[in-house]
C-alpha cells in the first residue's frame, strides 16, 4: 500500500480483509489525511492510545489488574494518536507517537470534519490535546469527573487499580441534592428577529437513550440543530484493559444491543489477526449467518417504527410481528433472541441444527413476501410519501464532505459496503448486491432499507443451503509478543472498526471500538435545517444511530 507523496513503511495485518498499519511522523500527520481526501478516501476511526508503563488484567486475573508490564519495554511507549482510513486498497491505520509530557497532534477536522467529535473525545479520555482545534469543548466529560481525571491514562488506570475512577465517594442520603451539576454547556446561539430555542433531552419519552438536542427555529422551521451527546458513558474502553483477551468478546458484544455480533465479530478479527489465529470456514459462514439475521432484524424494526413516525400504525404492527417471529427463531436456532455471546475468539459458540436451518429457509420465503407486500403498500400510500419524500435530504455533495456513511450513506449516493468492496469470507462468494439510492432523503433511507432487507434474506437463504462441514471454532493462542490487530465489519448500520493493542504478556493495552455513528450524529444536524420541527422525530429515526455504542 501507498500514500500518495508519502513514504510510509506498511505491514499488513493478518486479517481477512486488507488493513495495513504504519507508523508516520508528525510533519506527514496532516499531509496523511489530505492524500486520503485527495483519493476519495475516508475517515473510519481515530483514537488515542496511552503506551508508557501500564498495569492490566490476565488470564488468572480476569477481576483486576495483574503485575506491570512495562511497555515501554515492549517497544511501545509515550502516548499515541491513531487514525484509520478507508482507501481503494483496504484499510490504513496510521500510528503517530506523540511527546510524553505535553502530548499533542495536529487537528484533522478541516479535512475530515468527523475527525472534530473524536479528537474532543481523545482529550477528555487521555488529556491528548489538538493544535489549531475548531472546537475544544468537552464531549464525553459533562463537568461531572473528577478535576484532571483522564479515564484512559495510564496514571488514572494505575492509581485506580481494581476499581471505577469514579468510585470510592459515599452513597447520597436519601432526598439530598447532589453536590455536582453538569456543566454549563457552551451551545452555539442563533440571532435574529422571531428566532427561538427548543430544547429537548437528554430524558425523552419511551425508553430510547439519553441525547440532547437544542433547536433553533423561526416558527417551526429549523434554522440550527446543535446536539449534546456522552450522557451514557459507561467507560467501556477503560474496561476492556481490565479483562484477558480471550474473554472481552463479551464485552464487545455489548457495546452496542443491536450491534452485538457486528461488534463482537470486530473484536474477534482482531484479536485473530494479532494472533495469527485462521477461522475455520464453517465458522465464517455461520458468523455471516448471525450478521445477516442481526441486519434484517433491525431494517424490520426501522421500518415498522418509520411508519409509525409518519402516522401509518399499520405499518409498525405488521413489521413488529415480522421481527417478532424473525428473532423467537433467532433464539431456538442460537440461544439468543441477539444472538448475543455466539461469535467467540476462534469461531461460533452455538450451531443451528439442520431442521433449524431449513426453518431460516422457509421464514425467509414467507417474510421476504410480505415484505415485497408491505413495500408496495409503503410506496403506494400518499400521506407516507409525502412525509417521506424531500424530508431530511442529505445531498451526495454534502454526504461526502460530511463523510456520510452506511446505509444513511448510500441513500446519499456514497456507494460503500465492505461486503462488496473488500469481500471476506465468506462474502467473496456470496457476490452481495449493493443497495443504493442518491435522493438521500427519508424516502431515499426506506428504500435502502428495503433493498439491504430482501438482499440479506436471500443470503441466508444461501449460507443455511450451503453451509460447510468441519468445526465451528479453531484454537486460539495469543502471542509471547507485543501484537496489533484490527477488525473491520459491515454491521447494519455501516462499518465498524475496533483496532486492538496486546503488550508482550498478550493483556489488552487498548482496545477501540467505533461505531458508524461518530460520522453520522453530525450529519442529522444539517439534514434537519429547513425542516419543521414535528419531522425532526421521523428524521432521526430514518438514520437510527447509537447513543450507547457511540458513549464508549
Amino acid at each position: 500500500m501507498k500514500l500518495s507523496g508519502l513514504e510510509l513503511v506498511f505491514d499488513r495485518l493478518a486479517a481477512p480483509l486488507p488493513i495495513w498499519r504504519a507508523r508516520i511522523s508528525p510533519e506527514d500527520w496532516q499531509p496523511a489525511a489530505l492524500a486520503v481526501a485527495a483519493a476519495g478516501g475516508r475517515l473510519v476511526a481515530l483514537w488515542g492510545s496511552d503506551r508508557r508503563t501500564a498495569t492490566h488484567a490476565h488470564a488468572g486475573d480476569p477481576g483486576g489488574f495483574a503485575a506491570g508490564v512495562d511497555a515501554t519495554a515492549a517497544g511501545a511507549g509515550g502516548f499515541a494518536v491513531c487514525a484509520a482510513y478507508a482507501v481503494r486498497e483496504g484499510l490504513a491505520w496510521l500510528d503517530l507517537a506523540l511527546e510524553t509530557g505535553s502530548p499533542t497532534f495536529s487537528d484533522l477536522g478541516e479535512v475530515f470534519p468527523a475527525a472534530i467529535r473524536m479528537q474532543r473525545a481523545i482529550t477528555d479520555l487521555l488529556g491528548i490535546t489538538v493544535r489549531n482545534a475548531r472546537d475544544t469543548r468537552p464531549w464525553l466529560d459533562h463537568g461531572l469527573w473528577p478535576a484532571g481525571l483522564r479515564p484512559l491514562a495510564d496514571e488514572t488506570r494505575t492509581a485506580s487499580a481494581n476499581r471505577s475512577p469514579l468510585a470510592g465517594a459515599p452513597a447520597p442520603a436519601a432526598g439530598a441534592q447532589p453536590e455536582a451539576l453538569p456543566a454549563d454547556y457552551p451551545f452555539v446561539r442563533v440571532q435574529g428577529d422571531g428566532v427561538h430555542e427548543i430544547a429537548v433531552g437528554p430524558v425523552h419519552a419511551g425508553i430510547i437513550e439519553p441525547g440532547h438536542f437544542r433547536f433553533s427555529a423561526v416558527g417551526e422551521k429549523v434554522l440550527r440543530l446543535e446536539e449534546r451527546l456522552g450522557y451514557v458513558h459507561k467507560g467501556i474502553e477503560r474496561r476492556f484493559t481490565e479483562l484477558p483477551a480471550l474473554e472481552a468478546h463479551r464485552l464487545a458484544a455489548r457495546v452496542s444491543g443491536d450491534s452485538t455480533v457486528a461488534f463482537a465479530w470486530a473484536y474477534c478479527m482482531a484479536l485473530e489477526s494479532a494472533a495469527g489465529c485462521p477461522v475455520p470456514e464453517r465458522a465464517q459462514s455461520l458468523r455471516a449467518l448471525m450478521l445477516e439475521r442481526e441486519r434484517v432484524a433491525n431494517h424490520l424494526g426501522d421500518l415498522g417504527a418509520l411508519g409509525n413516525d409518519a402516522g401509518l400504525a399499520f405499518g409498525l404492527a405488521q413489521f413488529s410481528r415480522l421481527r417478532e417471529d424473525w428473532q423467537r427463531l433467532s433464539a431456538d436456532a442460537f440461544g439468543h433472541r441477539f444472538m448475543m455471546d455466539c461469535v467467540v475468539p476462534g469461531g461460533v459458540a452455538a450451531e443451528p441444527a439442520p431442521a433449524q436451518l431449513d426453518r431460516m429457509r422457509a421464514q425467509c420465503d414467507a417474510i421476504e413476501r410480505e415484505v415485497l407486500a408491505l413495500r408496495a403498500i409503503y410506496d403506494e400510500h400518499a400521506g407516507l410519501q409525502d412525509r417521506f419524500m424531500g424530508t431530511g435530504r442529505v445531498s451526495p455533495q454534502l454526504a461526502a464532505q460530511l463523510g456520510l456513511t452506511g446505509l444513511a450513506g448510500r441513500a446519499s449516493g456514497q456507494a460503500a459496503d465492505l461486503r462488496c468492496d473488500h469481500p471476506w469470507p465468506p462474502y467473496d462468494r456470496l457476490k452481495v448486491t449493493m443497495a443504493a439510492q442518491a435522493g438521500g432523503d427519508v424516502a431515499a433511507r426506506v428504500s435502502v432499507r428495503f433493498d439491504e432487507a430482501i438482499e440479506s434474506l436471500r443470503l441466508v437463504r444461501e449460507l443455511c443451503a450451503a453451509l460447510p462441514a468441519g468445526p465451528a471454532r479453531g484454537a486460539l493462542v495469543l502471542p509471547a509478543r507485543e501484537a496489533f490487530g484490527a477488525g473491520w465489519i459491515e454491521g447494519w448500520r455501516g462499518e465498524l472498526f475496533v483496532a486492538l493493542e496486546l503488550d508482550a504478556a498478550g493483556a489488552i493495552r487498548r482496545c477501540h471500538c467505533h461505531d458508524p455513528s461518530w460520522q453520522n450524529w453530525p450529519v442529522i444536524e444539517h439534514a434537519v435545517i429547513g425542516n419543521i420541527v414535528p419531522d425532526f422525530p421521523l428524521i432521526n429515526k430514518s438514520f437510527n444511530l447509537a447513543y450507547s455504542g457511540h458513549d464508549l
